[in-house]
């Protein structure tokens, strides 16, 4: 029988599962970093390690001991599903009959990382930076189509002292596609713990990135909150109409309402200068996400958009209007269809932002 477990980033995050399967184990077989990483988890057992780049002769080794009938443990750190041991063993396992394998998940990088900077995650892609045993091209083209999905993007293997180009083409195509104040968390980790940091994708500085960081880049939505990153999924904050909003929907469903600047207000410009001010009174109030620049009044509780420019841009307008007759029919649907309302705004803001 063999058991590839996954260890976590850290030994502190080793599930319960992968610690009694390691108990239930006569050999234990995995590269000598992480071997010793759990070295007083493994007393009595024999601990084979191996070094970088030896995957291939772990498993034949792992599928020998195996067929001698011992309980066989391969360890890998993370998750053995995600760059790790599983693919290999199950790849080679193909040439053999009567070889039982049991995969032990374990924390992935990605999960640990985004643990540490805050809640980044919503749709996500990982991506592995190396190019040792796949051509940069096909890393050029996953790249480009996360990029263009707006997927969150967590990068693997990123860089080593002799493989800096493929981190090099990386960003050149998302610095093509997103926007350069998009947040990249940075999660280096070592034997003393994580260092962990948040620049701009324009701010990244590659020299800074090693085999031992992760990096996560954030989409359309992803913002910077008290020192922590953060994708909104969109949830509804209920909030009653304020009664000028309602006066103002019942005159623009009347089709009464201003459309493109309106210069005749005593407060034109309020936010820029132009300004489109189609939705004075914004349908999605309040969507709670400072993504596109508004923000809480912390110490009243209160909604903030006077920062917030996105809704009074021509291409915006031109979006929001393309739709909200389908979703709004009466002033109550700013409450009563708000789930709506929210979907057709994070629509708008990744077609426009």
């Amino acid at each position: 029988m063999i058991r590839i477990i996954g260890i976590g980033p850290r030994r502190e995050d080793m599930t319960l599962r992968a610690l009694k399967a390691l108990e239930k184990s006569d050999v234990v077989i995995g590269y000598g970093g992480y071997t010793r990483q759990i070295k007083d988890l493994l007393e009595g057992k024999e601990i084979i390690s191996k070094g970088m780049g030896q995957e291939v002769d772990r498993a034949e080794l792992a599928i020998d001991y195996s067929k001698k009938g011992y309980h066989v443990a391969v360890i890998s750190s993370g998750d053995p599903g995600v760059y790790g041991m599983a693919n290999v063993i199950h790849q080679v396992r193909g040439k053999y009959s009567d070889v039982d394998v049991e995969v032990i998940p374990g924390v992935t990088a990605v999960n640990y990382s985004a643990a540490l900077l805050g809640a980044p995650l919503h749709d996500f892609a990982v991506i592995s930076l190396s190019d040792i045993l796949t051509p940069l091209s096909e890393i050029k083209r996953k790249v480009r189509a996360a990029a263009a999905a707006d997927f969150i993007i967590a990068f693997y293997n990123p860089r080593s002292k002799r493989r800096t180009k493929p981190l090099n083409e990386a960003l050149k195509i998302l610095r093509r596609i997103r926007n350069l104040q998009t947040p990249v968390g940075i999660v280096k980790t070592s034997d003393n713990g994580s260092e962990v940091r948040i620049v701009s994708l324009g701010e990244l500085i590659e020299e800074e990135v090693d085999m031992n960081t992760t990096l996560l880049v954030g989409n359309t939505f992803t913002y910077v909150d008290d020192g922590k990153m953060v994708t909104p999924r969109g949830y509804v904050l209920l909030h009653s109409t304020h009664p000028l909003a309602e006066e103002f929907y019942q005159n623009y469903l009347a089709g009464e309402g201003s459309k493109g600047p309106n210069r005749g207000c005593e407060y034109y410009p309020c936010h820029q200068h132009p300004q489109n001010c189609t939705f004075c009174y914004c349908p999605f109030y309040p969507c709670g996400d400072p993504s596109t620049g508004g923000h809480w009044i912390k110490e009243k509780k209160v909604w903030s958009c006077d920062q917030c420019t996105w809704i009074h841009q021509d291409n915006t307008v031109q979006c929001i209007e393309g739709k909200l007759p389908s979703i709004m029919e009466k002033v109550e649907d700013l409450e009563d269809k708000k789930k709506e309302l929210l979907k057709l705004r994070r629509e708008c803001i990744y077609h426009t932002k």
